[in-house]
């Protein structure tokens, strides 16, 4: 028997076609939902395999792009913020984390804009303290923040 308006009505038949996307459509809603409430949990266990020494090394890692990025912008115009760009493909290469994630959950702030806000401020008065940028060149500022960083790269680089 051909499926016609008249079976649906009277309900003889099968199903019409148009109803197996719907199930499809729910299957796919409800394995979203279960994919959703598992990511979380994913990224809390990636987390608990950080040891102390690692979360340290972040740290250090993300003032030292910071320092030197800020110095490159204030004392050099260089306003590319490479460094900090540089470390976050190694951060989401070798941890599955950007920056921000570091910003967020091992500053003591706990929000990336207090803690930038905070380590700009630290950097500005060290700068002001130095004399300013003729003061910070004259004190090779520039290579002790780019040595800082370049030890902490090659420390994330020899993770495993």
């Amino acid at each position: 028997m051909p499926f016609t308006l008249e079976v649906l009505a009277t309900g003889g038949g099968t199903p019409p076609l148009w109803h197996a996307p719907t199930r499809a459509a729910w299957l796919a809603l409800a394995l979203a939902s279960l994919l959703g409430c598992l990511a979380p949990a994913a990224l809390a266990i990636e987390d608990e395999f950080l040891t102390d020494e690692d979360r340290a090394l972040l740290i250090t890692a993300v003032e030292a792009a910071f320092e030197l990025d800020l110095y490159n912008a204030r004392c050099r115009n260089d306003q590319s913020g490479r460094r900090t760009e540089n470390l976050n493909k190694e951060l989401a290469s070798r941890f599955r984390m950007t920056v921000l994630d570091v910003l967020d959950d091992l500053f003591p702030e706990g929000y990336y804009r207090a803690a930038r806000e905070r380590m700009r401020d630290d950097f500005l008065t060290r700068l002001r303290e130095m004399g300013g940028c003729a003061g910070a060149k004259e004190a090779g500022l520039r290579d002790e923040l780019g040595a800082r960083y370049e030890a902490a790269m090659e420390q994330i680089a020899a993770r495993p």
